[in-house]
């Protein structure tokens, strides 16, 4: 038994800050533009829950993928800024989306968490002991932003994105390559003062090279070729590191979706707000091949590639009753 993704979902914060909100930084949109691809992004209001913004995006892939929470045993979510040290903010998304006492926990690998924990999805799949898992990536970045830092805060941005990760007999096998190296921590981490600190040069060059590495290695494991891929779905960290990893590993403009011009770099919300806005815009059809990679704190990268609804799939609920939908902006 393999695994495929089955539906997807994403909510944002209602504010959007474009690129002149930052001119007391000594910086221009033109500059931003140029260096980031970044035009805006989004800010959750200080008093707001992040867990309510993700149990939306959760809500929004449940009903994509024709899934009911009775029919959820898993949930995790991807976050290094959850509403509360402890416990994970998991353990309250089932709980608004009425699914009844889940395995729930969050996973903190930075811009990376969310392939790690599609990764543990899929093995859970795959073991036999679940038909559905839910993924979420969910961040708040601006409580984690030095917003007198011209090189950080301009980049990030807050957000949720969600799976439903199904089982699936006629899929293409997934392959993940996860790694990490905690030597070069002091490259991108977040401190006590509660501070995201980052060395940009070094890390652009180190997010090229693992995500395009890490890649060709899954693409060889499945016996693919660049071209195989239907879609490319890096995190969305800065438009000219995408590009330059689909430079490398020989892949076609169109094969690769970009969205950080509208939602800046959201860490691991990135890669299933990514996978939503290319639902949306109908560049994801049933039974597409898709590479996904990640790069952040730790550091960390992940990579893999999935099928897309994949024709077999889990399907409908055996559950009687659709659970209430939320209603609101994706």
């Amino acid at each position: 038994m393999t695994a495929t993704l089955a539906g997807v979902g994403a909510a944002l914060p209602e504010r959007v800050l474009n690129n002149d909100d930052f001119a007391h930084l000594d910086t221009s949109d033109e500059w931003i533009v140029q260096r980031t691809g970044i035009r805006e992004r989004r800010r959750l209001a200080d008093d707001a829950s992040l867990a309510e913004l993700a149990a939306l995006a959760c809500d929004r892939a449940l009903s994509d993928a024709g899934v009911v929470p009775r029919d959820i045993h898993h949930v995790v979510v991807a976050t290094s800024t959850a509403d509360r040290i402890s416990p994970g903010m998991a353990v309250e998304v089932g709980t608004r989306l009425g699914i009844d006492r889940p395995a729930a926990f969050d996973v903190s690998a930075g811009c990376s968490g969310f392939v790690y924990a599609l990764d543990h999805a899929i093995a859970v799949i795959e073991s036999g002991r679940s038909e559905h898992v839910l993924v979420c990536g969910a961040e708040a970045l601006s409580r984690i932003t030095d917003h007198t830092d011209r090189n950080t805060a301009v980049l990030l941005g807050d957000g949720a994105g969600a799976v439903v990760v199904s089982r699936s007999p006629e899929s293409l096998r997934p392959v993940f390559v996860l790694g990490s190296d905690g030597a070069q921590i002091g490259l991108l981490y977040v401190g006590q003062d509660r501070l995201l600190r980052m060395s940009g040069r070094e890390i652009f060059a180190s997010a090229v090279n693992a995500m395009a590495d890490h890649t060709q290695l899954v693409l060889e494991r499945c016996g693919l070729r660049p071209d195989d891929l239907d879609l490319l779905v890096a995190h969305q960290a800065n438009a000219r590191i995408v590009q330059a990893v689909a430079r490398r590993l020989g892949v076609r403009a169109d094969q690769v979706f970009l969205n950080v011009d509208k939602v800046a770099n959201t860490s691991s919300a990135s890669i299933p707000l990514a996978l939503a806005h290319a639902h949306d815009r109908r560049l994801l059809q049933p039974g597409a091949v898709v590479g996904l990679t990640a790069f952040g704190a730790g550091l960390s990268w992940g990579a893999g590639v999935i099928t897309w609804k994949a024709p077999g799939a889990a399907g409908p609920p055996r559950g009687a009753g659709e659970a209430p939908r939320s209603r609101g902006r994706r």
